[in-house]
């Protein structure tokens, strides 16, 4: 078998989720991936938690997960460094209607299997779809310049947070407290302030307000993450 029969058939077959809350890019994907590749599964997720919860259910059963990045539960690249952190077996390609330079590298910087920006042709997101399930890595002509330092090292940073330190991040931007955290995961207040003096460290910032400054630079074209 050559590895253009292989592809297709790793396509053909292949689970996909689908993480997006507008219904006509789920049904638009939906229709063109089930022309495109016969007998490929669609899961259709509206947010951050279905999404998570569909690969938490099928483990081993997940060959792509597509993540826009701002949709509910998730602003900017928390929901990639979510599911890497969760999940770090599971592809996540980008699906945005975002096609600048900068925000496809970091994706790519920050760990994304790929990035489909959504005004391609239904076709040729099919291709990058086939691709990114044959193992490449798949993103739109770029200009060559490479990833900043900088932007390694905040990614280095940000991968090195737990899920749960991740979540409480996002609580922290949100401007809760830490008892408020505890309520809402519940957990003790202890274990949040155990889990906030790691992500100060981790992050190399000294208070809440700098955690939250930092956790900014996961934003998208000024939606930050909150």
């Amino acid at each position: 078998m050559d590895e253009d029969t292989a592809g297709s058939g790793i396509a053909a077959g292949a689970t996909i989720v689908i993480g997006d809350d507008h219904p006509l890019v789920q049904a638009a994907l939906r229709d063109a991936l089930g022309r495109v590749m016969p007998g490929v599964r669609v899961i259709e997720c509206p947010d951050l938690d279905s999404v998570m919860r569909a690969v938490a259910e099928r483990p081993d059963g997940v060959d792509l997960v597509l993540l826009d990045l701002n949709m509910p539960g998730t602003h900017g690249f928390a929901g990639l460094f979510l599911m890497l952190a969760d999940h770090p077996t599971v592809p996540v390609a980008i699906l945005s209607a975002l096609r600048d330079s900068d925000t496809i590298r970091r994706a790519l910087a920050y760990g994304a299997s790929g990035y489909i920006p959504k005004s391609l042709a239904m076709p040729a997101m099919a291709d990058a779809i086939r691709a990114i399930l044959a193992g490449e890595t798949w993103a739109p002509p770029l200009s060559a310049a490479s990833v900043e330092a900088e932007e390694a090292e905040l990614a280095r940073r940000f991968a090195s947070l737990s899920p749960q330190q991740l979540r409480i991040l996002t609580m922290i931007v949100d401007g809760k407290l830490n008892k408020q955290i505890a309520g809402e995961l519940n957990v003790s207040e202890q274990t949040v302030k155990v889990h906030v003096s790691s992500i100060l460290r981790k992050l190399n910032v000294v208070s809440r307000t700098q955690a939250a400054v930092v956790a900014g630079r996961l934003a998208v074209e000024g939606d930050l993450l909150r």
